[in-house]
């Protein structure tokens, strides 16, 4: 099949790979619509998705998949698919053709939009179940504020509107930085028929921190509009050489105040909040420059 042909076969079909790049959303409140509006023009079928690839594009009938080798390149719109191989598996549907149900890509896999890039090894798309996971030894999305990582996946949930970073999962923006086992966040309709980014939740071994002070927890969620952190379980807030230890805090990284309870609020689990402050130590006087000894007459030495 010419690549002409193949091009007006794939204006037919769902292809959506893009889904991975709302994992930028994991920190970026701001960044998350534009990557959301990404998303939904990818989604659109009036847009031609074009394939190129160096090597050729192979049809494999019998095994019902199309393959494109050598620096394969997807584009659709502003978002641009490159990985060593691309897979495109069909199936077929009694009366009306066929279609696409799974996309796999593999080698130096990296997904771009005008606002972010995503790196990794390899990854697949369900589109049935609209589900995208990219895997990888240096698995990173890099914005234009922000970073994120993970150490086991990538990934974009359509139909339940959330991306999930799994495996030291970690956020960065200037000097703000949230790192958990699992971060996921979830996104709701919004203005332009596009996807806001409502809240973050991160999961085992919390770790928030600032220039200021660091937090810890086994579970946090993070408001976006509000800029709002909250922690629970064995909560330990460390500024300088003073600590607080409780079992639900409450982090605002706007104002930098933060405040630690016994519990979280209405809850019937109380726990005992501790501190321990440690006063700065009072600079030692510096010591007396001692007396310069006056010679005594007749005294050559």
């Amino acid at each position: 099949m010419s690549g002409r042909a193949l091009s007006r076969y794939w204006r037919r079909r769902r292809f959506n790979p893009v889904p991975a790049l709302l994992a930028a959303a994991l920190w970026a409140g701001a960044a998350a619509p534009g990557a959301a509006q990404a998303l939904r023009g990818l989604q659109s079928g009036d847009t031609p998705l074009e394939i190129n690839a160096d090597e050729g594009i192979e049809w494999r009938r019998d095994e019902q998949v199309y393959i494109a080798r050598g620096n394969a390149l997807a584009v659709r719109g502003e978002i641009s698919v490159y990985a060593d191989e691309m897979k495109a598996h069909y199936r077929k549907i009694e009366g009306s053709g066929s279609e696409v149900d799974k996309i796999d890509v593999a080698g130096a896999v990296r997904i771009v939009s005008p606002t972010e890039t995503v790196h990794g090894d390899r990854g697949a798309y369900d589109v049935i179940n609209g589900v995208f996971v990219l895997v990888g030894d240096n698995l990173r999305l890099i914005g234009e504020n922000d970073t994120i990582t993970a150490r086991d996946s990538l990934e974009y949930w359509e139909r339940k509107k959330i991306a999930v970073a799994r495996g030291n999962a970690k956020a960065v923006r200037a000097d703000k930085r949230i790192e958990a086992d699992v971060l996921t966040a979830y996104f709701e309709p919004g203005a332009d028929d596009g996807l806001e980014l409502k809240r973050i939740e991160a999961f085992g071994n919390v770790r928030i921190a600032t220039s200021q002070e660091y937090a810890q927890g086994d579970h946090g969620m993070y408001y976006v509009a509000r800029e709002l952190a909250t922690l629970d379980g064995d909560v330990k807030i460390t500024r300088e050489d003073n600590q607080l230890n409780g079992e639900y805090a409450e982090v605002n990284l706007k104002t930098g105040v933060s405040r630690l309870l016994a519990g979280p609020p209405g809850s019937a689990k109380r726990g005992k909040v501790r501190g321990l402050l440690t006063p700065k130590p009072k600079p030692k006087p510096k010591p007396k420059p001692k007396p310069k000894r006056e010679p005594a007459p007749g005294d050559d030495s």
